[in-house]
């Protein structure tokens, strides 16, 4: 598998203090540039950044979801692949501030091809988010 380059995304948040709370202080994420209206946050040496959007109610989240084993996984989401002991470092880290889970913490497709630990949760806006990892990520994260 070739180096990976870091990716750039950007979300929309309702609250620009609540979205620093979660990304920097749950998620531990350190910040980078920010104005009043917008925050850059270094996710897993990814370029991550959170654009205020006013109109956006997080009660109104996207209830969209796809069945995959036995769960209802939220569409869309986005989130990084760690490493197992950052998975399981973030997991504690999660878990230690008392996040509400959309699906908590388990193995998917245990003794399958890609078996993978993951974990979904939601921002203050309503963004759904997923955390996995690998015990080989380069022979295992696109294995069918």
């Amino acid at each position: 598998m070739p180096a990976l380059t870091p990716f750039h995304v950007a979300v929309p948040v309702h609250d620009i203090t609540a979205a620093r709370a979660f990304y920097g202080g749950v998620l531990g994420c350190p910040e980078g540039r920010s104005a009043p209206q917008w925050i850059d946050f270094d996710l897993f040496g990814h370029q991550f950044v959170v654009h205020l959007d006013t109109s956006r109610d997080p009660a109104k989240a996207d209830a969209t979801t796809n069945p995959v084993d036995g769960h209802g996984v939220p569409v869309p989401h986005y989130g990084v692949v760690l490493e197992m002991p950052d998975w399981e470092a973030l997991r504690d880290r999660l878990q230690s501030h008392g996040v509400a889970w959309v699906i908590e913490p388990y193995t998917r497709f245990k003794g399958e091809p890609g078996e993978q630990a993951t974990m979904f949760l939601r921002d203050p806006s309503g963004n759904a988010l997923e955390f996995k990892a690998f015990r080989d990520i380069a022979g295992q994260l696109f294995a069918k």
